[in-house]
């Protein structure tokens, strides 16, 4: 694989990847724009997060079959344009609560991003060159949690909520056109991978009983909790609580993952630190 072509390839995975973290940040600092264009409370605006969080929990179970059985591009292209289509809903909603429905819809659609990069890479890169190809991945989607909010609450101060939709749309139509000419194909179709719930959830039900996944999921999910906790409730104490502006709040959301993010480099550096040293 030709170096243009492998920089081009990862740079698309990873703005791929960073979708959803777009998806949520970017919009939080306008909760309560939202809640007063939409006559309805901030607690109220928060089920639309909510609903992007199960989109993505049952779209990520659904998308990893669909990408064995009809290769990876189609199901990119299938969920993206769901996710554009949900996303343009979104723009022009008058209640909250179809809001909520498409916020699901756009999670159901935009999580097949979360889950192809990653096939992608297994398919088109050496094992021992994954971890540096997801190091790569996990720089975009660092700069993610501090761009977005910050983006977002200028966006909404300067142009109003609706235009953070319209920028998502924006953003996905180019990515659907940079799939359809700088990834290639990384998986044929496989016509004999069946999609009967019965053999999925047999394979499913052979990695569960894994003590190993059991661990790591159980870890990831008290970790996760934590940070999506904050994510739902942070723009409600900040904004409605202290008092806050949009702009403000962009701010304390861009220190505070700033942080995280130096706290999680610091925490790979020591380790490395620390095997040298039992070594």
């Amino acid at each position: 694989m030709h170096l243009k072509n492998r920089t081009t390839i990862i740079l698309i995975l990873g703005f791929l990847s960073a979708i959803a973290p777009f998806s949520i940040d970017m919009y939080l600092p306008g909760f309560p724009a939202i809640a007063k264009d939409l006559h309805t409370s901030i607690e109220n605006v928060a089920y639309s997060l909510s609903s992007f969080f199960i989109g993505v929990c049952i779209g990520q179970v659904l998308c990893g079959p669909l990408l064995d059985r009809y290769g990876r591009k189609m199901p990119l292209y299938t969920g993206m344009i769901l996710y554009i289509l949900a996303t343009i809903g979104c723009v022009f909603t008058t209640s909250v609560e179809v809001l909520i429905a498409l916020r699901f819809l756009q999670a159901i659609g935009g999580c097949v991003s979360m889950v192809a990069p990653r096939a992608i890479i297994r398919d088109l890169f050496p094992v021992e060159e994954s971890a540096k190809i997801f190091s790569y991945m996990i720089l975009i989607l660092g700069v993610s949690p501090i761009i977005a909010p910050t983006a977002g609450s200028y966006i909404i101060t300067h142009f109003g909520w609706h235009a953070i939709f319209i920028i998502l749309t924006i953003l996905a139509v180019l990515l659907v056109a940079a799939i359809a000419m700088g990834l290639p194909e990384s998986k044929q179709p496989d016509p004999t991978y069946s999609l009967k719930p019965q053999v999925i959830l047999s394979s499913f039900r052979i990695v569960l009983w894994q003590p190993q996944f059991f661990i790591y999921a159980v870890t990831g999910a008290i970790s996760s909790a934590g940070l999506f906790a904050y994510l739902a409730g942070s723009p409600y104490v900040f904004m409605k609580f202290f008092g806050t502006t949009e702009q403000q709040y962009g701010g304390i959301f861009a220190l505070i993952a700033t942080g995280l993010i130096t706290c999680s480099q610091l925490n790979n550096r020591l380790l490395k630190n620390t095997v040298v040293s039992l070594l």
